[in-house]
């Protein structure tokens, strides 16, 4: 099938972004990151955007080169954001952004991953792949816009949390898993926009809120197909079927109660209207804001208890 001009650009852009990232391939996450790429050119080649949206195809629609990031939804849906940095105990990490902002003229804390667009900004916010100085930091800000009052919103994009070495000495998993004790516990709202990859706990990390919202073509799992597919069957030929095995799709999501509501998003795609998929998202995320500040902090609090234990099965014995 022809590319079309839009097409033939961004699929220059991949390949550019392949011959760079091929020479400082040093490492298994930048490896990973090569195959993604190398996906993505292939099934642009192949398909038109707005092609049928199986579980694949939103797999990846979710890692479109042009789908906005974080930083683009920070700049079309709030003002006055102030980036604040560092976890005030070892480094800042430029995977996860925080800052104060206005939205609608009211304060928020936003939290979220940033996955770099070029070369230079990937290898900088290490593609979004947070380490334990990132949710760290997320943690000490969200605990910050707590004691002022200050809402809370987290926006997720990231393949994962960094399997690094230093990461990994560092306390990756006690990292995470102490946000996941300790965000419940804050008493104001939090609302939690899923806009491209939710990947495992990396993802989990800044997404324990009261209402999580999701774009309709972001996906959210507990591990990436390809992943799932290497563990499954000893090599990435299946990550197709193990995308629609894994049901990571915001329609999938919603339908278990896991995701709250799903935002409709420009036809094609996010990256083919960033300022409309805004427009989209703007009005859903102003809701959910209002009814959960409607909320006294004990009703928030118990409410966001009774929904996250809703989320497990359990079965007693006898």
């Amino acid at each position: 099938m022809a590319e079309t001009p839009g097409q033939s650009e961004i699929a220059r852009e991949i390949e550019k972004q392949i011959t760079e990232l091929e020479k400082a391939a040093d490492s298994d996450a930048l490896r990973e990151e090569l195959e993604r790429l190398r996906q993505q050119l292939e099934a642009l080649r192949q398909q038109p955007s707005g092609a049928p949206k199986d579980a694949w195809a939103r797999v990846l629609l979710a890692r479109h080169p042009r789908r906005p990031h974080t930083l683009d939804y920070i700049q079309m849906l709030f003002t006055d954001f102030t980036e604040l940095h560092g976890d005030r105990r070892f480094a800042e990490d430029p995977a996860i952004v925080c800052g104060f902002a206005r939205f609608a003229s009211r304060p928020v804390m936003v939290v979220g991953h940033q996955k770099g667009r070029d070369t230079k900004q990937k290898l900088f916010r290490n593609f979004g792949m947070t380490k334990p100085e990132g949710y760290r930091k997320a943690l000490r800000l969200m605990q910050l816009a707590a004691k002022f009052g200050a809402p809370i919103i987290t926006l997720v994009d990231t393949p994962g949390a960094y399997p690094g070495i230093g990461a990994e000495e560092r306390g990756q998993a006690e990292a995470i898993a102490y946000n996941l004790k300790e965000i419940p516990k804050l008493r104001v709202p939090i609302v939690v926009v899923i806009h491209g990859e939710g990947g495992s706990g990396g993802a989990l990390a800044i997404a324990v809120g009261d209402k999580v919202l999701m774009q309709e073509n972001a996906i959210y799992s507990v591990i990436s197909p390809e992943s799932c597919s290497s563990i499954l069957w000893r090599d990435w030929d299946h990550k197709k079927e193990a995308a629609s095995i894994l049901k990571l799709t915001a329609q999938d999501l919603h339908g278990f109660g896991i995701v709250d509501q799903i935002v409709p998003e420009p036809w094609g795609g996010a990256h083919a209207d960033p300022a409309q998929a805004a427009a989209l998202l703007r009005p859903l995320l102003a809701e959910s804001l209002q009814q959960l500040s409607a909320l006294p902090a004990e009703e928030l609090l118990r409410q966001r208890y009774e929904r996250l234990r809703n989320l497990a099965t359990f079965v007693g014995e006898g």
